[in-house]
């Protein structure tokens, strides 16, 4: 529960070379939904997400987890293509409170493989370490998830610990926890980058 005093920053819209990121809103749910309930992408997330999802899930989601949150110590940002930036083709998910992790992500199948993610995240962890303040951000994937794992390889994460982890997958029973302190973003991304 938030108090009278408690500071919002909302999440700054982001432009990448290939991509725009904005706060994620309820008009982007019929985008969100389009790429987001595929058994492929949901199989990776947490066993509290429910399979098979419900018809005005994603709705839902934005109106009663996203949209309430958004800049009290939670940023979600949709991720679209320049190209076409009305369409939201993922997200990324920001929090303070680890459960373990201090971020996540999705993005839809067809988009795969592009470096689309790793581009996407960038910003979002300069914006975490440089703006809200965070000292060291947390990950975690199924182990197995190699794609997932690759955008914490690629941008300096190290791999910690493995843990027993529910998902809704239940073939996939452990994650890899992964730690990247601001020290270690900063060393790595000057801003002269």
């Amino acid at each position: 529960m938030h108090t009278p005093t408690s500071i919002i920053l909302k999440p700054p819209t982001f432009n990448t070379p290939r991509l725009v990121l904005e706060e994620l809103a309820e008009a982007d749910a019929p985008s969100y939904a389009k790429h987001f309930v595929d058994y492929e992408i949901i199989r990776h997330l947490t066993h509290h997400v429910p399979w098979p999802y419900p018809p005005n899930g994603v709705l839902e989601y934005i109106r009663t987890s996203v949209v309430p949150e958004q800049g009290h110590d939670r940023w979600v940002w949709g991720i679209r293509l320049k190209e076409n930036p009305e369409e939201v083709i993922g997200a990324v998910d920001l929090w303070r409170k680890g459960r373990p992790e201090n971020r996540g992500f999705w993005l839809g199948r067809k988009f795969w493989g592009k470096g689309y993610m790793t581009e996407a995240v960038w910003p979002v962890m300069d914006f975490a370490f440089n703006t809200a303040g965070f000292r060291k951000l947390v990950f975690s994937n199924a182990v197995g998830n190699d794609r997932s794992a690759r955008i914490k390889e690629k941008t300096g994460a190290r791999r910690i610990s493995q843990i027993a982890s529910k998902y809704v997958d239940p073939a996939l029973t452990e994650s890899e926890v992964w730690e990247l302190t601001k020290e270690e973003w900063l060393s790595r991304n000057t801003p002269a980058r």
